[in-house]
């Protein structure tokens, strides 16, 4: 196993992207941060340095890469994979939390770009030799890639977080069919009802309810999805789910992009809660927000990749 041996030293390193997740981590693997020097010349383009040697380093680079107005953090993640490779790194690990423009994952309309194919080609012609990332929009992005693709699930930290709920009188529901899958997956893991709403969605960015199934009258009901971008989604779930009689709405969601109208939905709608995870950091503060970090299950994760152990069981841990 690679721990027992000295050739190589784990090594974590983190973007600008979330430095704040990449410092839990980090401390939570029980080590600091790699030196790096980031900084954008007056024209935007990016400048990479590492600023202590990684020569056989099993290196780490935490950076998730959802859109930011300032900077691009694909652009930034990719020149750091070849600063690494070219500083003669022995692996290079891209740790992204949150995998940007996973929802363009096929060719669903002609003429359109399937962008979450080509992040992946980036990547592998950046150098990358592995990829660790939560919560893919599609698990079968996974294929895309010619390196090996550790794919954590945030429902095994949510999940747990939820516990601490009263789970009497209790149903999970699925927005739509694409979350049926995970909604499932959280139902029987809190041994909970299941229902799923029947929408249909006439364009980007908006979504239309049409029915829902299953029992919520009288019922407290907790939404499940991956992603809530402008929360158009969620916040006529609730909406509808208080049209069939039920009581208290809450929703758990791993990446919270809260984009646009996203905050004043979240505010104004019957939700009384949304938890999310810390994989991207938020815009502002909100009371009707709760952020659960999942640090400690990425630092697993590296521990595991880096002692060569199966990724697959920290779902069961």
């Amino acid at each position: 196993m690679r721990a027992s041996s000295n050739e190589n030293r784990v090594a974590i390193f983190g973007g600008r992207s979330n430095p704040a997740l990449a410092q839990k981590i980090a401390e939570a693997y029980g080590t600091t941060l790699g030196d790096l020097t980031i900084r954008d010349f007056a024209d935007g383009e990016i400048y990479v340095r590492f600023e202590e040697s990684i020569r056989g380093a099993d290196l780490f680079i935490i950076q998730s890469t959802h859109p930011d107005d300032r900077r691009g953090n694909w652009m930034e993640l990719l020149l750091t994979i070849d600063a690494a490779k070219r500083a003669s790194a022995a692996r290079v690990t891209a740790v992204i939390p949150y995998f940007g423009y996973a929802r363009q994952e096929r060719k669903d309309q002609p003429r359109v770009s399937i962008a979450a194919k080509l992040m992946a080609n980036m990547l592998t012609s950046a150098g990358v030799d592995r990829i660790l990332t939560m919560e893919l929009h599609a698990a079968q992005i996974q294929g895309f890639f010619d390196v090996p693709v550790d794919h954590l699930q945030g429902s095994t930290v949510l999940t747990d977080h939820v516990h601490q709920f009263d789970l009497e009188n209790f149903v999970v529901l699925a927005p739509d069919v694409g979350a049926l899958k995970m909604a499932r997956s959280y139902a029987q893991r809190l041994g909970v009802d299941l229902a799923l709403i029947d929408k249909r969605r006439p364009q980007q960015n908006e979504a239309q309810v049409m029915n829902v199934i299953g029992d919520v009258e009288d019922k407290n009901v907790l939404i499940i999805d991956d992603i809530v971008d402008t929360a158009g989604t969620l916040t006529r779930a609730a909406a509808a789910l208080k049209d069939y009689g039920a009581l208290k709405i809450m929703a758990a969601c791993t990446h919270g992009l809260l984009s646009g109208p996203a905050y004043d939905r979240l505010e104004s709608s019957p939700l009384e809660r949304l938890i999310i995870t810390d994989t991207i950091p938020l815009k502002r503060p909100s009371d009707s927000i709760e952020v659960v970090s999942v640090s400690n299950l990425f630092a697993k994760a590296i521990r595991h990749i880096y002692t060569d152990r199966s990724v697959s069981t920290l779902f069961t841990e």
